[in-house]
């Protein structure tokens, strides 16, 4: 498969976080910490009267009280007022928490909120939230729930309790809930604290596992789009189903391996071969299943091959994988079909992060069949999954040695050679890697994943309008590519701002295939980016369906995860999020 996928967002920075901070601008962020500080304006009126000790939610230092400090104090307590006698015992309470005396801390803490007046609020949700601090102490992790809870009802922005909370509830498995108070304290900090940042990445990859996981388990398999389908098929040079069926459509089939025949009345594999033809892909499954019911199939390797490939497809990954290694456990298959087998495992293994048992596949297909360009290829895009660079640039450079003729390797060798030579701040590198990508342009003019790499890499050194006019090109090569329209609206955000302009262009991609995932995606980002929450919601609702792995589906909901989190805080703090249309 293309690597742009994996490469629109160089930025190093999380699309969720992109996503909260609506749209990470100064502008943007500036507004919501003045609507922030507006809307706490009264409340903040009132504590002018109150001790400014009170208002200190940080558990104090010092040690615990004497019996003589204790006892000398006695009659002076006899004329302090409620609020006075509650903040004492809270600070008795604190030195008794800096001395590590927990239990001790939280009956001071009891005497506090006993005798604190509910008018006082703000002093009273800093009692609650020191005693959360020391049943945090303890792992008491229900009771930090509880006064935590009772901290925020008084004071709904209180940093500290929403923090403390957000912990309890990840212990506790309320991801939702953590992550909810999470994106508050991200508003409230102006999105401008690291840490915060970090915890909400660790508790939306955690949201976004488990959302994917439940849904997958009830996922109805969906049938991708034709150009998704032929893409796929693209991505590989030595598929041995496919190109033989590429073969008998130009009249250039060896008849002595595949006959051609039209109008074929088997409804078994020969039928499915003429479905993959002429592009009824809905239609191969059954008849590879025919085909697979009659113990005595000549064609049971590239039934189970073509069945597999389908399944992947649908996002029918079990099935996939049972069909591969049935295949693969099968003794004196056909060297193509066995190496083709191992290929796609090993890329179902990378797709449920099984890492090891994915090069594995890749390492035995690569013993089988050395000269298998495939083989080169797909290796060195999981490598580049996993961070191995060096290794990726040494695949794609066999692959592209052993076929000259396969563009997608070539272009991919040249997109990640550049990478690499950019990252190393290698110049002559660089320019000599341009050269390359002229050559592929020169070579494979009907390719477009060689204008769509190419534009990639005049957008990341600024050089916008020429990496618009690629692709124009590409979309002259295929009018009908919807993922060429999305990347070229991603370059209209970044090069001109055209909010419009970027929507026109992903309306049209979904226009030619309402099942494009990347659509869908980017379009819900946008949208969540200018403050239309709800709209973006719904958006992700459509590309979740659409994912085709429980990999993917985990990183859509954990950007949908995001936006829901935020909405629930700005209708709930009452927060108006400011259009970056009109910023």
């Amino acid at each position: 498969m293309a690597l742009s996928k994996y490469t629109s967002n160089e930025t190093g920075i999380p699309k969720w976080q992109i996503a909260l901070a609506v749209g990470g601008t100064v502008a943007a962020t500036a507004g919501i910490y003045y609507f922030l500080i507006r809307g706490s304006s009264k409340k903040g009126s009132q504590t002018k009267t109150q001790s400014k000790k009170s208002r200190d939610s940080t558990v104090s230092g010092g040690s615990p009280p004497s019996e003589a400090e204790s006892s000398g104090k006695a009659d002076d307590a006899a004329n302090l007022t409620p609020l006075e006698k509650a903040q004492t015992c809270k600070n008795k309470g604190n030195k008794y928490f800096k001395g590590g005396k927990f239990s001790e801390a939280i009956k001071c803490y009891d005497q506090a909120i006993e005798m604190c007046p509910p008018e006082n609020t703000v002093d009273l949700s800093t009692f609650y939230q020191n005693r959360a601090a020391a049943y945090e102490q303890q792992k008491n992790w229900e009771c930090v729930l509880r006064d935590c809870t009772a901290a925020l009802e008084l004071n709904e922005k209180y940093v500290k309790a929403l923090q403390r909370r957000a912990k309890a509830c990840e212990v506790l498995k309320d991801l939702e809930q953590a992550l909810e108070d999470l994106t508050a304290v991200c508003i409230i900090e102006s999105f401008q604290n690291q840490a915060t940042l970090v915890n909400v990445d660790r508790v939306l990859k955690e949201l976004g596992r488990m959302h994917a996981k439940e849904s997958m388990e009830k996922r109805e398999p969906i049938m991708p789009s034709k150009h998704f389908i032929k893409t796929f098929f693209e991505s590989f040079a030595e598929d041995p189903i496919f190109n033989s069926v590429d073969k008998e459509k130009e009249g250039d089939v060896d008849e002595t391996e595949h006959p051609p025949e039209k109008n074929v009345t088997n409804n078994g594999y020969l039928k499915a071969r003429q479905h993959l033809q002429e592009g009824n892909y809905g239609e191969i499954i059954e008849c590879c299943q025919n085909e697979l019911a009659n113990p005595l199939t000549p064609h049971k390797v590239e039934a189970l091959l073509l069945r597999a490939t389908l399944y992947q497809l649908r996002g029918e990954g079990k099935k996939a994988m049972d069909d591969l290694t049935a295949l693969i456990n099968i003794e004196n298959a056909p060297l193509k079909i066995h190496v083709n087998a191992l290929v796609k495992r090993g890329s179902l293994h990378m797709q449920h992060e099984r890492v090891d048992d994915s090069l594995q596949d890749f390492d035995k297909a690569a013993l089988l069949d050395p000269s298998n360009c495939d083989v080169f290829h797909h290796r060195g895009q999981i490598h580049l999954l996993i961070g191995k660079v060096d290794s990726a640039i040494s695949d794609f450079k066999k692959a592209v040695e052993l076929n000259s003729n396969f563009p997608i390797a070539f272009v991919q060798k040249c997109y990640t050679d550049y990478r690499y030579a950019y990252q190393m701040g290698d110049k002559a590198k660089v320019d000599e890697v341009m050269k390359k990508f002229d050559e592929a342009i020169k070579n494979f003019p009907k390719c477009v994943e060689c204008y769509v790499l190419y534009a990639q890499v005049l957008c990341d050194q600024g050089e916008y309008e020429r990496a618009d006019g690629f692709y124009v090109k590409a979309l002259e090569v295929d009018p009908d590519n919807p993922t060429t329209l999305v990347h070229r609206a991603l370059l209209t955000l970044q090069w001109k701002g055209d909010l419009a302009q970027a929507r026109t262009f992903i309306t049209q991609a979904l226009e030619i295939d309402d099942k494009c995932e990347l659509a869908y995606e980017n379009l819900a980002t946008i949208e969540v980016q200018t403050g239309n929450l709800k709209r973006g919601v719904e958006l992700f609702d459509k590309a979740i369906p659409l994912a085709k792995t429980e990999m993917e589906m985990a990183h859509l909901f954990s950007l949908r995860d995001a936006a829901v989190a935020q909405l629930k805080i700005v209708e709930k703090m009452g927060i108006n999020i400011p259009n970056l249309g009109s910023l």
